[in-house]
């Protein structure tokens, strides 16, 4: 069982994407931050970490609301990741190919039971998976994740993620968008 960890769009237009999460659906920005690809740092990535106004630091995972008789607990809405890249950077490549935007991944947690390393070979076994962007996870403080080249099934890259606190690693981050090029 998996539960969606967060999604992640690349655009051409990442303030008008933002804004739309923003607005329509009431998130609100966690983090921005800037990948560099190269030396000269002509290939940048700008990228924006949002999540749920309703995400509790006690609970990130779950929120509770008042009905009639007691509480009823739900899972919040997913993280969103939403990145904009400079012309010849990978982000900007992807999204120019799809008309200027799309989602990138779909991001599942890994139960703490499991690890990424036991999913990737359990998605390989079972079909789910024909192969991963990495040989093994990339790992950043607390952090383990994994993409699946697009998949055959949904056309969708999947990522397997381990997290102990933060959602995003900045080093890992650029790792990821590095293995997917050409995706």
């Amino acid at each position: 069982m998996y539960r969606i960890d967060h999604l992640a769009f690349r655009t051409l237009n990442r303030k008008k994407c933002i804004d739309f999460f923003c607005q329509a659906l009431e998130y609100k920005v966690q983090a921005n931050f800037d990948i560099y690809f190269n030396e000269e740092k002509t290939e940048v990535a700008e990228c924006s970490a949002l999540e749920p106004t309703n995400k509790s630091p006690d609970a990130p995972w779950m929120t509770q609301v008042a009905i009639p008789g007691g509480t009823q607990q739900y899972v919040i809405p997913p993280e969103i990741f939403v990145s904009e890249g400079t012309p010849g950077s990978i982000v900007y490549e992807w999204a120019k190919a799809r008309g200027g935007f799309g989602l990138h991944h779909i991001a599942l947690q890994v139960l703490e039971d499991s690890t990424v390393e036991k999913e990737m070979e359990k998605w390989i076994k079972q079909g789910w998976a024909e192969s991963f962007s990495t040989q093994q996870p990339i790992k950043c403080d607390g952090l383990s994740q994994a993409f699946t080249r697009p998949s055959e099934i949904t056309g969708v890259i999947f990522e397997l993620i381990q997290r102990d606190k933060h959602g995003f690693c900045k080093d890992s981050v650029k790792e990821l968008m590095e293995s997917t090029r050409g995706d």
